[in-house]
């Protein structure tokens, strides 16, 4: 499938080029001016910034239009077993959902541009601020500490994509790290460790410099990267990385900070009438497309992906709260009834697919703690016991269990599918723990069933055009790939 907007330049030099200008940074149309011309207050900045958050909602990160879907927000659970491809899809996510990509795939090639886009427009908020920290620390900290994050964040999803392993001391191969604001650079890919040395640079010092930081989010809104955004997305990163103290660390400062939704609330966080639980949600607002689309489209009546039916039976149909806020019945045009993941239906019952994309919350907070202490010596207890605070959260009449070893470990993995079905997680989570894709529910012929640990399609191939552009990523293809 062919996004319907393709971003005809590529390098990742070539991002500085096509940064999304979007209704909110259109101060001029080119970005390819020295930074000192354009950025000479700290308001310059703020808008550079605020630009930077914008690039979330392009097609290829967070944001889908018309037929496409994005590659961080859906997309993990389409090409897994969490979602099964219907007909009417129109085989458009055939290549995906059948892992039939290759160097030259266009959607392969946009994701990789717009995720480099988000870090390019991150490193023009970077460029020179330091000069007004003499005048206005505080205000320095604050600009600079949210695009440090984003540009970690960016590049973090690129390690998850096309990192060949997650293993923090990894010399597999990792990505290019871009940290600065030059056309003429040409960044070599860089390996899992040497990727994981600069995300963590950048992220622990976003921290420092967010610390003390006020108002950037309100109770209402959470569309912006705070303190605890960082140390939640901090904890993502431990826990992929194996560092299971970190992560432990990182996930009880945000469960301190944000705690869980209520069962009255929960439903509401999917209408965007709570922030209950939200860390942190990148905004959506009419006309800037939406983060799901390529699922269900909801103003068209279109089910391209609907819900596994062995995942629908993991849940206590009757009490969780999930399960009705997760998954309804909808009628096609024609009358037929069929299973939906309702998430990002609508912020009202106007079939819109308008909503704020939940980037991180909470619940996967907890199941970050979960498996952090499992994976530790001596804490399975304790482990145990945030499995059942989460459960208890989200199941009416809920009673704990006390369960160990693998079986503990086989919860935890279970109940993240469960909690974060449609949110962007499961084919990292399946790759992160080598397991193997087997899809049992299938409708289309064509779907291919079992994918192993150690199939080179668990890493994506960097873009042809990438390497054709840039001298320095020469012999630097994906293993397996031409």
């Amino acid at each position: 499938m062919k996004f319907n907007k393709i971003i005809a330049a590529f390098g990742l030099t070539m991002a500085l080029l096509v940064q999304s200008c979007s209704d909110v940074i259109d101060v001029e149309p080119e970005f390819s001016k020295d930074g000192s011309q354009i950025f000479n207050t700290l308001n310059d900045y703020q808008f550079a910034l605020t630009g930077a958050y914008a690039l979330f909602r392009q097609v290829g990160y967070f944001g889908s239009g018309g037929q496409t879907t994005s590659s961080w927000a859906n997309l993990p659970d389409m090409m897994t077993d969490n979602l099964v491809q219907t007909g009417e899809d129109l085989a458009n996510w055939q290549i995906q959902v059948n892992w039939l990509y290759n160097s030259a795939e266009s959607d392969v090639e946009i994701a990789w541009i717009s995720a480099y886009s988000v870090v390019a427009q991150a490193n023009l908020v970077l460029r020179g601020i330091d000069k007004f920290a003499a005048t206005d620390a505080a205000r320095v900290n604050r600009i600079k500490g949210q695009a440090l994050a984003i540009r970690a964040m960016a590049h973090f999803d690129l390690l998850r994509y096309w990192g060949e392993d997650y293993d923090r001391n990894s010399t597999t191969r990792g990505v290019p790290y871009v940290t600065e604001v030059n056309i003429e650079a040409k960044p070599a890919r860089l390996n899992v460790k040497q990727t994981w040395d600069k995300i963590f640079e950048d992220m622990l010092a976003a921290e420092t410099a967010l610390a003390s930081a006020t108002g950037i989010n309100s109770s209402s809104d959470r569309s912006y990267i705070d303190v605890t955004v960082v140390r939640a997305l901090l904890a993502r990163m431990y826990l992929y990385a194996k560092d299971y103290s970190r992560a432990e660390s990182y996930a009880t400062l945000a469960i301190t900070a944000m705690p869980l939704a209520s069962k009255t609330n929960f439903p509401n966080i999917w209408k965007d009438a709570s922030v209950a639980e939200v860390i942190w949600a990148v905004s959506f607002s009419p006309g800037e497309g939406s983060p799901s689309t390529g699922l269900h489209n909801a103003s068209a009546n279109r089910n391209r992906f609907r819900p596994q039916i062995q995942l629908e039976a993991t849940y206590d149909q009757v009490n969780d709260i999930r399960f009705a806020s997760y998954f309804v019945t909808r009628n096609s045009n024609g009358g037929t009834p069929r299973r939906i993941v309702a998430k990002f239906f609508s912020r009202t019952t106007t079939p819109d697919n308008l909503v704020n994309w939940k980037a991180i919350r909470t619940g996967e907070m907890y199941l970050i703690r979960a498996e952090a202490r499992a994976l530790q010596a001596g804490k399975e207890a304790d482990a145990m016991a945030d499995l059942n605070t989460l459960r208890d959260a989200r199941i009416t009449g809920y009673v704990n269990q006390n369960l160990t070893g693998s079986a503990l470990i086989d919860a935890i993995a279970l109940e993240r599918r469960k909690e974060l079905v449609g949110e962007g997680h499961r084919w990292f989570d399946l790759k992160r723990t080598t397991k193997t894709i087997n899809r049992p529910d299938f409708l289309l012929a064509s779907t291919v069933k079992d994918l192993a640990p150690a199939a080179k399609e668990w890493t994506w191939p960097i873009p042809q055009a990438e390497l054709d552009a840039n001298a320095n990523m020469k012999g630097q293809q994906t293993a397996g790939y031409n």
